[in-house]
């Protein structure tokens, strides 16, 4: 089993050994992090909705010829937590594999200790999120 991305690995960590209080406090910073949508996805053209978010919450993974995965977002600012979510995947799997993006652990975000700060409801969706992200590299790797 592949190791989980360094730079995912370090935001896992730094969450996971934070004091309690702070967690929360940290996991909004990455609310801002989301870059914009390029023009050609302005409209959520081609992008899939995350319904088990409270937000309305788009995503779109795309894998390049040599095996890179970018990923977009589109998260509004009223939803902080769920754009935070977006931000950590969108900095923590920057320039990785399709291979490396599908070894991330599909329970990161209890592993970053985010289930003791933040509501089931919202946990339930960035993990969401990231399977449907892995999903959608999936189909266009077809690796099981």
């Amino acid at each position: 089993m592949p190791e989980m991305p360094t730079k995912l690995a370090e935001i896992v960590d730094e969450f996971a050994s934070a004091p309690r209080d702070v967690v929360l406090e940290m996991l909004l910073e990455y609310a801002d992090v989301i870059p914009p949508l390029p023009e050609e996805l302005a409209g959520r053209e081609g992008m899939e909705q995350v319904p088990e978010c409270q937000t309305a919450f788009f995503l779109r993974a795309e894998v390049a010829p040599d095996g890179t995965v970018t990923t977009w977002f589109d998260c509004p600012p009223e939803a902080p937590t769920t754009r935070a979510f977006a931000g950590i995947l969108a900095e923590g799997l920057a320039g990785l594999s399709a291979e490396e993006v599908l070894a991330v652990p599909d329970d990161l975000y209890q592993r970053m200790g985010l289930a003791q700060v933040i509501s089931p409801l919202r946990v339930r969706g960035g993990t969401a999120i990231l399977a449907r992200l892995k999903r959608q590299i999936r189909e266009q790797t077809a690796v099981a």
